[in-house]
C-alpha cells in the first residue's frame, strides 16, 4: 500500500472529507487538520474533530470511516461540508455527490480522486492542560475540544 503525498500540506491545502457511518446513515465532514505515518507497526492516519460537530457521535459509534479527497474544482463542495452542519442539511443531496458503499461500515465517494478506508485504533480527547498556553487560547478558547483518532488505514482506492 503506497500513498505518495506532501503529507505536510495534503490535509492542510488539499483538504479531505472524512465521512464516519454506514452507507444508509453517514455524515460527512471536511478536515483540513491531520497527519499520516506509522505507530503500531500500521500505516495510520491522525484526525482532530470537535464534541460539538454533528460527525462526532458517528465516529463515536463507527470505529472505520473514510478520507476522501477531490480535484480543485471541488473546493466549493468540501467548503460547504466543512461550514454545514449534518443536523440541518442533507449534505450529500445539497452537493451531488454520488455515493459508493464499501461493505457495511463506509462510504466512498464516485466524485473522489483518492480514498483513505481507515479503522479506529485510539480515540482520546486533547488535554487544555497538556497544550501550550497560546495553542489553547488561539483554538480553544470559548470553543469544544477535539477529540484526537488515530486510525489504520487498511485500503486505499485510487480512481
Amino acid at each position: 500500500m503506497e500513498f505518495k503525498v506532501d503529507s505536510f500540506s495534503v490535509f492542510d491545502r488539499q483538504w479531505a472529507l472524512l465521512t464516519a457511518g454506514t452507507p444508509e446513515h453517514c455524515n460527512p465532514m471536511t478536515v483540513s487538520w491531520g497527519g499520516l505515518g506509522t505507530l503500531w507497526n500500521k500505516p495510520v492516519v491522525t484526525v482532530y474533530v470537535r464534541h460539538s460537530r454533528h460527525t462526532f457521535s458517528y465516529m463515536e459509534d463507527h470505529k472505520d470511516f473514510t478520507l476522501t479527497f477531490f480535484p480543485e474544482d471541488y473546493r466549493k463542495m468540501l467548503s460547504f461540508m466543512g461550514t454545514k452542519s449534518g443536523r440541518d442539511y442533507d449534505k450529500i443531496k445539497e452537493t451531488g455527490l454520488t455515493p459508493i458503499p464499501l461493505g457495511d461500515s463506509a462510504v466512498d465517494f464516485a466524485e473522489a480522486t483518492t480514498t483513505l478506508v481507515c479503522h479506529t485504533l485510539y480515540a482520546q480527547d486533547l488535554e487544555e492542560t497538556a497544550m501550550d498556553a497560546d495553542v489553547y487560547d488561539r483554538f480553544y478558547k470559548g470553543d469544544s475540544i477535539h477529540r484526537m483518532y488515530i486510525a489504520e488505514v487498511v485500503d486505499i482506492i485510487y480512481k
